[in-house]
């Protein structure tokens, strides 16, 4: 369970995973914005609260793994990680660098405590079903271990996506949990315009998947949506969180077109100003 003081903490952790996301993409002056600060919060809470894993041992057998499929929104996957120990803080900065471990994408070769490299969408959550069925045959039913696979909303317009989704419903994957960062937007504009999704709850239903709609920035609700699906043994659960592009960044809230833009110095300022501010204000309340 979740008391207020572990949500104010997780709420502190996503705040500075947020600014070091601005502070990253300043540096590297390319990459992905909107994405990476909408998902602090669910990253915030998996690293902080709701995953088994150890810094310290990174290639724990027991730890439970995240696959990230959409892989541009890695500035926040990386920052994470930094907050977490497994590498400095001080290394965010070089991102997208040449010969920096921290890649425009996930690439395992050169960051092995990243699951997999992911860059072309569609293919993570066939990653993932892989894991969690290697994972029923070595440790049976009851196995402890939990993958989690992180989609985008305009990823799912892919078609690899529900070839995976029937796998993972055929084998009754229940230690499997895809998480759809549901923000509307892609790179060409808004995901119902370039391709409406429908009725997503309905969809996956359809396909015999558990599924849990959220906000997708309150922790209690995340909280209860990951604990609810570790509750399910006769088949996958999907949680759909629905997010605000740009999160706690005004002038790029729900902004397609800061999908893959970077903020100039100006720009990174005031998102810095905003987001120090309301860090401010959550450890106030804190205390």
């Amino acid at each position: 369970m979740l008391t207020d003081e572990k949500i104010r903490n997780l709420e502190i952790h996503a705040n500075n995973i947020r600014q070091s996301i601005i502070t990253m993409l300043l540096q590297a002056k390319s990459g992905h914005s909107a994405g990476p600060l909408g998902m602090a919060d669910i990253f915030s809470y998996l690293f902080f609260h709701g995953m088994r894993h150890d810094p310290q041992r990174p290639s724990w057998a027991e730890r439970d793994r995240l696959v990230l499929s959409n892989g541009h929104i890695c500035p926040v996957y990386y920052a994470t990680l930094a907050h977490a120990g497994y590498f400095p803080v001080s290394e965010l900065l070089t991102l997208r660098k040449f010969g920096s471990r921290l890649q425009g994408h996930p690439h395992r070769e050169w960051l092995s405590v990243v699951e997999t490299s992911s860059g072309p969408l569609g293919s993570g959550l066939s990653q993932a079903a892989g894991m969690a069925l290697a994972d029923r045959i070595d440790f049976g039913a009851m196995t402890r271990r939990r993958i989690f696979a992180l989609l985008s909303d305009g990823e799912l317009q892919e078609g690899n996506i529900w070839e995976a989704v029937m796998f993972a419903a055929k084998y009754k994957l229940h230690n499997l949990t895809a998480i759809i960062d549901y923000n509307n937007i892609q790179i060409e504009g808004y995901v119902e315009d370039v391709m409406p999704l429908a009725d997503l709850v309905a969809k996956w239903e359809s396909f015999n998947w558990h599924v849990i709609e959220i906000d997708g920035h309150n922790m209690q609700a995340i909280d209860e949506a990951v604990e609810k699906s570790k509750a399910v043994f006769e088949k996958p659960t999907v949680i759909i969180a629905h997010t605000i592009p740009g999160k706690d960044v005004a002038f790029m809230e729900r902004d397609f077109h800061w999908h893959g833009t970077p903020p100039d110095p100006q720009q990174a300022r005031v998102a810095l100003e905003e987001l120090r501010t309301l860090g401010g204000r959550i450890k106030s309340e804190h205390s």
